[in-house]
């Protein structure tokens, strides 16, 4: 028996759901430039920061956020699924390269934690 058949037989559906989702997790990676991204930002960063930090209270902090995630939501304002004052002017303008150097950009923004409330 073949060890791909013995995989299938002992683990069944969880097997083939851990294969999808490890499949997803591979093509759900994405290629941003995050130098491209530090360029690009400069349009972000009235509201945002440069570093990712709000500077207004509307907007939230996108440093430290996970790549796969910021994709989404920017992707999401540009065809108008979320809905957002100012980011449905500057999403629009932004290309799928654009977005995915965004996103690796504020996702390699190190966050440190100075101090934690109550300790």
């Amino acid at each position: 028996m073949t060890v791909a058949k013995l995989f299938t037989r002992t683990t069944g559906t969880i097997g083939a759901l851990l294969a999808v989702f490890a499949l997803y997790m591979t093509s759900a990676q994405a290629e941003g430039d995050i130098m491209a991204g530090r360029k690009a930002a400069q349009k972000c960063e009235v509201c945002h920061g440069l570093d990712g930090v709000a500077v207004v209270v509307e907007a939230p902090n996108l440093s430290g956020q996970k790549e796969t995630y910021l994709i989404k939501q920017l992707t999401s304002f540009k065809t108008g699924e979320r809905q957002n004052e100012m980011m449905s002017v500057v999403a629009p303008t932004l290309t799928d390269k654009e977005i995915e150097d965004l996103a690796a950009y504020y996702a390699a923004v190190i966050i440190k934690v100075e101090k934690v409330p109550g300790q």
